[in-house]
């Protein structure tokens, strides 16, 4: 599934800034760079999946265009990076379709996912348009969602887990018992705060311009938060309605309305937010997409959040049915995509932020001193 063209010309940009060294304190990549010699294949997977993309080293580089070397840091890597979504996923047919097709492939899916909830609710049930008093189990039972939603989170996180595997085999790291769990933390510390998004000046990316800005780092972290918190909303409904007998649906002063409604705008805010930056950025910074699976993340998160708030103004209408419908068809499509594209990379990024705590311990565990860099010019 890699594509040798890609993993040689990252070898020849990750080869001639070892002799330059001059973007060294930019991120942890440079870093991560200096302690070898020549890369590998595996090597030029954790690199690129430890470059946040943040453009720095192209726009301070002396070797990219109109330079001959025309070197291009983040846009090799971004493209790496994304072959690595297939490369590790499993099953990999599934990664191979994604891939090739990841736009046409999600816009499908949706399509296909959507209609069979519609039409499946609409056929099956005698009351598709008409106000429920139980709203949502009104229009599709509670034990038919838990069987639906439960079949595909099962194959979802057997996926997630056998590629993240994959990936940890390739990093080289010891079983997750035999860690240091304080450079694990610090690892998740520089993911979680997205250190590295701060251009290695502490103002920001170079993205979508040459002029740092902090606006990639705050709408990534309004994604993420938001998801996090439609996550927390659904595991406390889970927990009300299973440990406590609180069936769904739930006033709006509620922990699942709450998490859900200030998750839902998060995930509304940051993806507008990122794929406005991503329209407006540098063409050679981005690297050629892997035919839009980035692009179907975010607006499958964006429809996920716009439908699920909807459905809350449809509740107590006749068009409750179909509001549900189309919503949980959206979060199934999200659901199933997610081992093979962006999300994935989360954690693969975790992993190789992980790996570099390590790896630099390892380092100053060997030279005794802590490796010098050098203040950005």
């Amino acid at each position: 599934m890699r594509s040798t063209i890609k993993v040689k010309e990252v070898d020849r940009v990750m080869t001639i800034c070892n002799a330059c060294r001059y973007c060294e304190g930019h991120c942890a990549v440079f870093q991560a760079m200096e302690l070898r010699l020549e890369f590998n294949s595996d090597d030029l997977d954790y690199l690129s999946n430890l470059c946040h993309n943040c453009g720095a080293c192209y726009h301070n580089c002396q070797y990219a265009k109109p330079h001959e070397f025309e070197l291009n840091v983040p846009g090799a890597m971004a493209e790496l990076r994304e072959e690595s979504y297939a490369q590790y996923a499993w099953p990999s047919f599934m990664g191979s379709a994604f891939k090739n097709n990841g736009l046409w492939v999600t816009s499908l899916l949706l399509v296909l996912v959507t209609a069979f909830m519609v039409l499946g609710a609409y056929f099956t049930g005698d009351s598709f348009f008409q106000v429920h008093d139980n709203a949502f189990y009104g229009v599709i039972s509670h034990n038919v969602m838990v069987a639906i939603f439960g079949t595909v989170a099962l194959f979802v996180a057997i996926a997630m887990v056998m590629s993240i595997v994959n990936f940890w085999k390739v990093m080289r790291l010891p079983a997750p018992w035999k860690l240091d769990w304080g450079l694990v933390a610090k690892g998740v510390k520089d993911g979680l705060t997205l250190k590295y998004l701060d251009g290695g000046n502490g103002q920001g990316c170079s993205y979508p311009s040459e002029k740092p800005s902090m606006a990639r780092r705050y709408f990534h972290q309004m994604t993420f938060w938001g998801f996090m918190l439609c996550f927390a909303a659904t595991s406390t409904a889970t927990v009300m309605h299973y440990a406590l007998a609180l069936p769904a649906p739930y006033d709006f002063i509620s922990l699942p309305k709450l998490f859900g409604v200030i998750g839902g705008l998060g995930l509304i805010v940051g993806p507008i937010g990122l794929m406005a930056l991503k329209r407006q950025a540098v063409s050679d910074t981005k690297g050629k997409t892997n035919k839009g699976m980035d692009t179907s993340f975010l607006m499958l998160l964006l429809l996920t959040s716009v439908s699920g708030l909807g459905l809350m103004v449809l509740r107590d209408t006749s068009w409750v049915g179909l509001g549900l419908t189309v919503h949980l068809g959206i979060v199934l499509t999200l659901f199933i995509s997610m081992p093979y594209g962006k999300f994935v990379h989360g954690f693969y990024r975790l992993i190789a932020l992980i790996t570099f705590v390590v790896e630099k311990e390892r380092h100053q565990a060997i030279v005794g001193v802590e490796p010098v860099t050098q203040p950005n010019a």
